[in-house]
């Protein structure tokens, strides 16, 4: 296990590129939403570029924190914390100014029967945010669910695609995004909106629920049946580099992985890995939720880690009982019901 620890934290480690881009973002860094699955990983990866190009510059990172101990590992890391329920005016008033907004807070899960706390997440807070960092480059987290379901055989949503959210969940994520556009037409607030899916780590993920399945012996839902996948990792340093390329009009780019990977065939390469036979229920179908992300690879190039690459990784932290959050990512779900 010690061996996949050292692979696993090696891929984290920030690259040229990013160590490169860090010098010439001009400011410090918050981090709103930093208590996620991928915010605590991000402000690391931002503090350990920082140090590895040797200038000075805050992390900052923002949450409620209601993970224990995760304030505290984050502050051992060197990163000034602030524990805050944003969507207490007074709390949020009181965050610093800064240069550099990485927006990351939202709600997914709990949607159906909760919706009214998700449209405040995720787009009464937006507009909120907006206003408190009008001077500020942000970078926005949104999702590839704010498209409709594409055809396969066309390879994802491109940018230009008209936006067709399927739920309230996808339908508050748009909010999001319109009400950031509105900021940023008002008060010219330079705005990168990141359209993310799906981000994988060793810990959750579509690929570790793919690999769990396999080795457990579970039926795999195919009702979607192709999936983009990008590592963590990966995904987390174009969002600290898309700090470069905020602009008004709002840049919006879409982020994941170049392949359209279908389900069945990432499910048997994990069967390839455990030596057990995949089991599947239902179908593939003609659509599926996906992203084009060709416009992500001319600003910031391909991913250093490949699907292939995640897949052994995985397969072996999955075999050594490597720990993992229990927090599906319904990528199966093609009624937009969180």
């Amino acid at each position: 296990m010690k061996n996949i620890e050292q692979l696993y934290h090696s891929l984290l480690e920030p690259s040229d590129a990013l160590i490169a881009d860090m010098v010439k973002i001009k400011g410090d860094i918050l981090v709103l939403g930093a208590g996620g699955k991928m915010g605590p990983a991000l402000t690391i990866l931002a503090k350990k570029a920082i140090d590895k190009a040797g200038i000075s510059k805050r992390v900052i990172a923002a949450s409620r924190f209601s993970e224990p101990g995760l304030q505290q590992q984050l502050q051992a890391a060197g990163i000034e914390t602030h524990a805050v329920d944003m969507l207490e005016d007074e709390q949020l008033q009181g965050l610093p100014q800064v240069e550099n907004v990485l927006y990351m807070a939202g709600q997914k899960f709990g949607t159906t029967g909760k919706a009214w706390f998700t449209w405040a997440m995720n787009a009464y807070l937006p507009g909120r945010v907006a206003l408190q960092y009008k001077d500020s480059r942000i970078v926005v987290f949104s999702t590839g669910n704010v498209y409709p379901l594409s055809q396969v055989a066309l390879g994802g949503a491109s940018e230009e695609q008209a936006t067709g959210p399927v739920g309230e969940y996808a339908q508050s994520c748009l909010g999001r995004e319109r009400m950031f556009q509105y900021g940023s037409s008002k008060y010219n607030t330079p705005l990168f909106i990141y359209r993310l899916n799906y981000a994988n780590d060793v810990g959750y993920g579509v690929l570790p629920e793919i690999a769990k399945s396999v080795y457990a012996g579970k039926a795999i839902d195919l009702s979607m049946g192709h999936v983009n996948v990008i590592w963590q990792g990966d995904a987390n340093e174009m969002a600290i580099r898309a700090l470069l390329h905020c602009a008004t009009p709002a840049k919006i780019v879409n982020i994941t992985g170049p392949e359209t990977a279908p389900v069945r065939w990432i499910a048997a390469e994990f069967g390839k890995q455990f030596e057990r036979e995949p089991l599947f229920i239902h179908e593939e179908q003609s659509t599926a939720l996906l992203s084009n992300a060709s416009e992500s690879f001319r600003l910031f190039g391909y991913p250093r880690v490949t699907l292939k690459q995640m897949i052994a990784l995985l397969a072996d932290w999955v075999k050594q009982g490597g720990e993992t959050i229990n927090k599906p990512t319904h990528f199966q779900e093609r009624e937009g019901q969180f």
